[in-house]
């Protein structure tokens, strides 16, 4: 375009000057010392012309000349991002198709011209551990962390990412407590590590980070439940709290109290006392969850626990029964407590109400067995066989045969013998 316009520009001029030498051509008289140089108008702006443009087109060699080595720099460099660019682009084309060695070689053909390093190298790495080789990948987590040593959370979260998705837990507990140390606000790292944290059963250690989890909201309300009371029920099946009387009394106190009214840590402990000769002391925390939230689970544990005045405990069952006269689980754990008071009539009563409403084999053992000793042999017999045949058509889990340790989830809603 400038070619053009010069063009144009020196047809215009040679036309002026072809006009105005029509009528006049002018002279010009160059004298210097005893040199003298005469000549038309004409051909001496001709001649400036000519003198002009070559002027011209020299400087603007010599100036091309003189920035040639700066021109080749920067067109390196322009080569060299072009080149760069296109081999991230491809590198990251591979890696997302599989194709882990071609991925790698072009991720790092052109790592340390790229603008940007530290991608090349965290892909790479993801690369080479994709192809099996975990040597070359802590390589490039190295060589990435050297490109921008101020990445030290991206790098190391990548690292932990990596080692994690290979199973290799306790490096990538080592990395994320070095970046928790690093970061202790970082959201994705407290994720992290309390995901590792369950992954290890390390539920000591994910106790304590609780609060910083509830605090900067790394989990919904609904997650964040869910987990704090398995990491309660793990911590209680752990054998020195769970197997120790006194230390299961010590632990209870350390449970946020919103916890202890939660039906499935309330089981836990309850089962846990039953076993250790300790049930009395579950006895009237029972009573008041059930008091104020109804959990069938627990009405069934509270007639299995003979509390400190088995007589009183029954009387605060026959209350719940006014509001509930056809609660079948309400019914058998009456017929136990009753059981437990000799009370036989009364036993046999609410026995029968409850498989009348909900036939059990357990609850028809039971009743066997009650019969048999009233005498009752083939009435006895009859429970018996029925009882048999339920537990054959469908086996039924006992009430205490739910693991302490159970993952979120619950327990067995349905007992058996």
């Amino acid at each position: 375009m400038r070619f053009l316009m010069a063009l144009i520009g020196a047809l215009v001029f040679g036309v002026v000057v072809v006009l105005f030498a029509r009528h006049d051509s002018g002279y010009v008289l160059l004298a210097h010392g005893d040199y003298r140089i005469e000549t038309s108008l004409v051909v001496f702006l001709l001649f400036a012309a000519l003198a002009f443009g070559l002027l011209y087109f020299v400087l603007r060699f010599l100036l091309r000349v003189w920035h040639a080595p700066g021109d080749a720099r920067r067109w390196r460099r322009r080569r060299d991002t072009r080149n760069a660019r296109e081999s991230l682009t491809r590198g990251l084309l591979e890696l997302s198709e599989g194709n882990w060695d071609k991925a790698e070689r072009y991720l790092l053909q052109h790592a340390e011209t790229s603008g940007t390093p530290l991608l090349n190298y965290l892909a790479a790495a993801r690369a080479a551990q994709f192809g099996g080789d975990s040597g070359r990948r802590d390589l490039h987590l190295q060589q990435a962390h050297r490109s921008l040593p101020s990445a030290t959370v991206a790098v190391g979260l990548t690292q932990a990412e990596l080692q994690f998705s290979q199973h290799q837990f306790e490096p990538a507990l080592a990395t994320l407590q070095h970046l928790h140390g690093v970061a202790p606000k970082h959201p994705h790292v407290l994720n992290m590590l309390q995901r590792l944290y369950q992954r290890l059963g390390e539920w000591e250690q994910l106790r304590a980070l609780l609060p910083e989890l509830r605090h900067r909201k790394i989990l919904t309300d609904d997650e964040f439940q869910s987990l704090e009371l398995r990491v309660y029920r793990e911590l209680m099946g752990q054998p020195d709290i769970g197997d120790d009387a006194q230390a299961l009394s010590h632990f209870w106190k350390r449970v946020p109290k919103p916890l202890r009214r939660e039906p499935m840590l309330l089981e836990d402990l309850a089962l846990r006392l039953l076993t250790l000769g300790r049930g009395a002391q579950a006895e009237p925390m029972l009573r008041n969850v059930l008091t104020k939230h109804w959990n069938p689970r627990l009405v069934e544990l509270y007639g299995l626990i003979a509390g400190k005045d088995v007589s009183v405990q029954l009387k605060v069952a026959e209350g719940w029964l006014n509001g509930r006269p056809d609660d079948p689980d309400l019914l058998l754990a009456l017929a136990r407590m009753s059981l437990r008071n000799e009370l036989w009539g009364k036993a046999r009563g609410y026995f029968e109400a409850s498989l009348a409403n909900r036939p059990r084999a357990d609850a028809y053992r039971e009743l066997g067995e009650l019969l048999d000793q009233l005498g009752e042999n083939d009435a006895a017999a009859d429970c018996y066989r029925k009882g048999l045949r339920l537990s054959t058509d469908k086996a039924t889990p006992p009430v205490v045969a739910a693991a302490p340790t159970a993952l979120i989830g619950g327990i067995s809603d349905t007992p058996a013998d």
